[in-house]
């Protein structure tokens, strides 16, 4: 195994998606010869600085690995999100089909990390195909009927209440008041809500029924790894949500925060450092894939 510490200065680029909006990146690449390429598919604003330890840790394995700020997000935002309009969908068919554009490669695998959205962002890729194998973490439906009781009644509150409040006075979901991420543009806060009515989010939302369809092409095998922690994404909620791949090989993965060492993982604890064994075993997996150009250990 290659060490973790020998990977080159983090380097800032551009993507510049299909409909010309431009996109703050950053590549983590190896010292040396890569043995693959790597896309991290973040979360709901979540900027891409939060996954800089996993990419400097993949970089280390030999991972040529990318990150990336959704538009409206991080060094991807405007001037003002007053005004900004978008499609949420626009994240997965529009930017991250962009990144993936961008680490395409004839001579080496590409394989895709996601986190949250990412995980629904995946079956909504134009350029799925050009990815091996997709590993993602804390995906689920949004509903709040697969959370428990407590955290049922703080999202319930957040859709209902604080949200409406407050992107009425902003013109935008100004998440990080609430100390929950990156501010979110409107359209997207939105569309979250009304999706997140659903047990099943988008899938069964009346006004997207082509859906289904997009996720039924995805054929790369899955592994879809949900912490025993996580409220907002617990098993259940990741099952009914992964249903919709039916024609991909995707396994489900329960995560127990002791048998990996840690007091908790939650939904945001999965990219810590302590979660360093957890990493090893994502990158193992990708090297176990039968595309397996360049990926000697």
């Amino acid at each position: 195994m290659r060490n973790e510490h020998v990977h080159n200065r983090p380097e800032s680029v551009t993507l510049v998606a299909a409909d010309g909006f431009q996109l703050a990146a950053t590549r983590y690449e190896p010292a040396g010869r890569p043995l693959a390429h790597l896309v991290v598919a973040g979360a709901t604003g979540v900027p891409q600085g939060f996954y800089r330890r996993f990419a400097e840790h993949a970089a280390g394995q030999g991972f040529a690995t990318l990150t990336l700020d959704y538009r409206g997000i991080g060094k991807s935002r405007p001037a003002s999100l007053r005004g900004f309009r978008m499609d949420y969908l626009d994240w997965a068919r529009l930017d991250l089909a962009a990144a993936v554009a961008a680490m395409s490669s004839d001579s080496l695998p590409l394989f895709m990390v996601g986190h949250s959205f990412g995980g629904h962002a995946f079956g909504l890729l134009p350029n799925h195909e050009r990815v091996c194998a997709f590993y993602t973490m804390a995906t689920g439906a949004g509903w709040h009927g697969w959370m428990p009781p407590l955290e049922r009644v703080k999202v319930l509150t957040m859709w209902r209440i604080m949200g409406p409040v407050l992107s009425a006075w902003k013109g935008y979901l100004p998440w990080s008041l609430l100390g929950m991420g990156e501010d979110l543009p409107l359209d997207v806060y939105r569309q979250w809500r009304h999706w997140c009515s659903y047990p099943r989010y988008f899938f069964e939302d009346p006004a997207m029924p082509h859906l289904s369809a997009e996720f039924a092409r995805v054929r790369t095998p899955i592994v879809a790894a949900t912490a025993l922690d996580d409220l907002w994404a617990l098993p259940p909620s990741r099952d009914a949500f992964m249903a919709g791949y039916v024609n991909a090989p995707w396994k489900g993965v329960d995560l127990s925060p002791a048998r990996l060492g840690v007091p908790a993982i939650g939904h945001m604890g999965y990219f810590r450092p302590t979660l360093r064994p957890l990493w090893d075993e994502i990158l193992g997996w990708f090297r176990r894939q039968p595309s397996r150009a360049g990926l000697a250990a």
